[in-house]
């Protein structure tokens, strides 16, 4: 029941924060803005180290794993009807040797987005509702009602849709990977609403919580990743 992203604990931030980051407006070194934070994705598993760091002349996030799964994440203050569509920059340095996203022993990637979905738990299957349950009795939180990731993978073509190997309620699309893609700057931009249709096959909820993933903590390996801004922009 250790999924990744399912037992972040709730943290409270501002309402009118304006939704996404601008990582290129922060001085390299600087602290975390306020309303991100570091948060473990599993009991007892070592922390990624987050740090904003100059590209050139322009800050970024840097993500060091090392055995390690934490996600930077941040309440859901994104209004869908009005900012359905995320924009963003990534770049991993390499692949994660072994790692393969359809197999719970092997599912890490040197870059994630991430978003948290409210929605009617009662719709769900006895067995959804139960490994919850259990899930709520092991980690004293309630989890998301789905998960939706965008991934750098290199096990499976950029489109294809992975659901995570211990539960459907996350599901993996792939965005990057492809050869060539390695140790370069990809500009990226997925209409969040079309996406989570596509897989979860109804409407999306409330989002309840956004962020930023790299992890090793399957493979057991090291990665490092950067990310660059993050917005969220009206739909077309």
């Amino acid at each position: 029941m250790c999924v990744a992203l399912l037992l972040l604990p709730p943290v409270l931030f501002a309402q009118d924060e304006k939704p996404g980051i601008a990582f290129s407006t922060i001085k390299s070194g600087a602290p975390m803005p306020a309303g991100w934070k570091n948060l473990p994705v599993a009991h007892g598993k070592p922390m990624t180290q987050y740090t904003l760091v100059y590209d050139g002349h322009t800050t970024v996030l840097q993500a060091d794993a090392n055995r390690s799964a934490s996600a930077l994440m941040h309440e859901g203050n994104i209004d869908l009807g009005r900012s359905p569509v995320v924009a963003w920059r990534w770049k991993a340095e390499r692949p994660i040797e072994g790692a393969d996203n359809r197999v719970g022993s092997k599912e890490d990637a040197p870059a994630r987005l991430v978003f948290l979905f409210d929605g009617d738990k009662s719709k769900l299957s006895f067995f959804d509702r139960a490994k919850m349950d259990v899930a709520k009795r092991l980690g004293g939180e309630e989890l998301p009602y789905a998960t939706l990731m965008y991934i750098w993978s290199t096990t499976a073509a950029p489109g294809t849709v992975i659901a995570n190997p211990h539960t459907d309620r996350v599901q993996m699309i792939v965005v990057s990977g492809l050869s060539g893609d390695a140790g370069q700057w990809q500009s990226l931009r997925r209409n969040i609403v079309q996406d989570y249709e596509r897989v979860f096959h109804e409407p999306p909820g409330r989002i309840t919580g956004y962020g930023l993933l790299t992890d090793t903590d399957n493979t057991g390996t090291t990665t490092r990743a950067w990310y660059g801004d993050l917005e969220f922009l009206p739909g077309l």
